[in-house]
C-alpha cells in the first residue's frame, strides 16, 4: 500500500530525511520511531503531499506523489502533530465540514460524520465548541477527520501527545482495531506505544533508516534478550555472582543491590544460548531460595538508544 523510495529532502543543504526506503502492507501498523529531530515529521509530510521531497518518491495505492498528489491525497486520512480544528465550531459542524470539504455531499454528510463519531466515541460531545473540549476529545475529534472519508491509509503522527494514561489506552485500542482493515504508520518517540499496537517498527536517526523489523526482532537485538533475573533472599557477600558465573552457558553476571532491602543479579548468556533452564536447575541443587525469577525478553529501551545514537550498521528484519 505505502512504498517509501530513496527518499531524500534537504533544507539548506542539510538532510532531514536522507536515501529512506521502505514498505508498508495492507493491514499493517507501522511505528516509525525515531529520537526528536530525527526526520518522522517529514517524511510523513511527504508521504502526505504536504512536502516535496528532494530526490526519491513515494507511491500510495499504486499513485505516485510525483504525477498524481491528488490521487494520493484521497487515499490517506492525516493526523499531524499538533493538528489544527476550527475552535469556534462545534464538533459536528467540524466534521461536516471536513467531509464537505472531501467532496462527501447530501446524506453522505450525515452518514460518514455520525459514523466516525461513533467510532472515535465524539457523540456525547458532538454539539460541544472545539476550544471547550478537553485535550482527549480535541485529539479524538482530528482523529475523526482523519477518518471521514474512509481512506485505506492513514498516516498519524503522535496521536496520544499529551493525552493521559487512560486516553492513551483509549486511543491506542483504536489504533489496533482500525489496524486490522486499514494500512497505518504511527510517527512515534514512545517505544511502550510501539510494542503495543504495532506489528512492525522502522527506526529513523539523522535522517538515515537504522533498523526495519517487528517489535520482538528489536527485543532480539538487545543484550538482555534471555538474560536470566533473580532475586535471591540473602546475599554472600560477593561470593553468590561467583558462582552464578560458573553456569554453564552463562557470559556474565551483573550485581545490583542492596536496594531496599533486596539483591538482583542479571546473568547474561554466552551468544546463542539458552541458559535458564541451568539457572533453575542450579538454584534446586544449590537450596537457594528466591523472590523472584524472571527471563529477560529484551529491552527496546536499550536497542534503540544503540541504534540512534552509535554508528551500527543499518538492521533489517526477517
Amino acid at each position: 500500500m505505502i512504498e517509501v523510495k530513496e527518499l531524500i529532502k534537504d533544507f539548506d543543504g542539510h538532510p532531514a530525511v536522507d536515501g529512506i526506503t521502505f514498505q508498508v502492507g495492507k493491514g499493517e501498523v507501522l511505528g516509525f520511531l525515531g529520537p526528536n529531530g530525527a526526520g518522522k515529521s517529514t517524511t510523513m509530510k511527504i508521504i502526505t503531499c504536504f512536502l516535496p521531497p528532494t530526490a526519491g518518491t513515494v507511491v500510495v495505492g499504486g499513485h505516485d506523489i510525483h504525477q498524481a498528489p491528488v490521487a494520493v491525497r484521497e487515499q490517506i486520512g492525516y493526523l499531524p502533530e499538533s493538528a489544527a480544528t476550527y475552535p469556534e465550531m462545534t464538533v459536528e459542524e467540524f466534521l461536516r465540514f471536513m467531509a464537505q470539504m472531501r467532496g462527501i455531499d447530501g446524506a453522505d454528510t450525515a452518514r460518514q460524520t455520525d459514523r466516525v463519531m461513533e467510532l472515535t466515541s465524539l457523540r456525547e460531545v458532538r454539539g460541544q465548541v472545539i476550544e471547550t473540549l478537553s485535550k482527549g476529545y480535541r485529539q479524538r475529534t482530528c482523529l475523526a477527520q482523519a477518518l471521514i472519508h474512509d481512506p485505506p491509509v492513514l498516516i498519524l503522527d503522535e496521536p496520544t501527545d499529551g493525552l493521559d494514561p487512560n486516553q492513551k489506552h483509549e486511543m491506542r485500542q483504536l489504533i489496533r482495531r482500525m489496524g486490522e482493515q486499514k494500512t497505518i504508520i504511527l510517527s512515534t518517540h514512545i517505544l511502550e506505544e510501539m510494542e503495543a499496537v504495532c506489528s512492525r517498527a522502522v527506526i529513523i536517526a539523522k535522517g538515515r533508516l537504522r533498523m526495519d523489523g517487528t517489535p520482538g526482532e528489536m527485543a532480539a537485538m538487545s543484550r538482555y534478550h534471555q538474560a536470566v533475573t533473580i532475586f535471591p533472599h540473602t546475599d554472600d557477600q560477593g561470593k553468590l555472582k561467583e558462582r552464578l558465573a560458573g553456569i554453564s552457558g552463562v557470559e556474565t553476571v551483573e550485581y545490583t543491590g542492596p536496594r531496599d532491602g533486596t539483591h538482583r543479579y542479571t546473568l547474561f548468556p554466552q551468544t546463542g544460548k539458552t541458559i535458564h533452564p541451568d539457572v533453575h536447575s542450579f538454584l534446586e541443587k544449590q537450596k537457594i531460595s528466591v523472590d523472584q525469577v524472571f527471563v529477560e525478553r529484551g529491552r527496546v529501551d536499550e536497542v534503540f538508544r544503540r541504534l540512534t545514537l552509535g554508528d551500527e550498521a543499518p538492521v533489517t528484519g526477517s
